[in-house]
């Protein structure tokens, strides 16, 4: 991985943690906050690709593994690691490796601006919210012992959140393909 490689990486961990940021919102009846870096992991691998998207999220999961309070709610350490959400976590580094994966196989300079949206929307919602929610759902479900079906129906009220920051992670795919034309390639 080149230089410039690790540093857009490393910008893209940082503009996940601004958006840890946002102060985290409970739903109460299930462990998992709405926030607002699950949005960052989406523009990681749209914007990124998938190899350096899954190294800018894996750098943030270092950051809170030391202790740093990069997660919403200024939480960090490994404590983090040990919690119900933890797969929501895991599936951070898949869903940017499967947006990115997705994006590079979707999206191509000679597409028309609209298809280009449309297809970068799509990489999004598959990695940002199926990929996401399989690894969150599924370590939520096991760990907490709550049942699959009652993580699944938990789960359900975050996906309109999700389908909107998909959204805008196609919005600003699209932008930054035409507003910087070297930045999509991608390693």
């Amino acid at each position: 991985m080149a230089t410039r490689d690790l540093v857009l990486a490393a910008l893209f961990a940082a503009i996940i943690v601004a958006l840890g940021l946002v102060p985290p919102i409970m739903l109460g009846f299930i462990p998992v906050p709405i926030t607002a870096q699950s949005l960052g992991v989406m523009l990681a691998g749209v914007v990124l690709g998938a190899r350096r998207g899954a190294v800018a999220v894996l750098l943030v999961l270092v950051l809170a593994a030391i202790g740093l309070p990069v997660l919403s709610g200024g939480r960090g350490g490994l404590a983090v690691f040990m919690a119900p959400t933890t797969g929501y976590l895991i599936g951070w580094v898949l869903a940017a490796l499967a947006t990115g994966y997705l994006s590079q196989l979707l999206v191509s300079r000679g597409q028309p601006g609209f298809v280009q949206t449309v297809n970068f929307f799509v990489a999004a919602l598959f990695g940002g919210v199926l990929v996401l929610y399989a690894c969150g759902i599924v370590y939520l479900a096991v760990v907490s012992g709550i049942g699959f079906s009652k993580a699944f129906l938990g789960s359900l009220a975050f996906i309109p959140g999700d389908v909107l920051k998909s959204l805008i992670a196609a919005l600003a795919g699209r932008a930054v393909m035409v507003g910087y034309p070297l930045l999509p390639q991608r390693a």
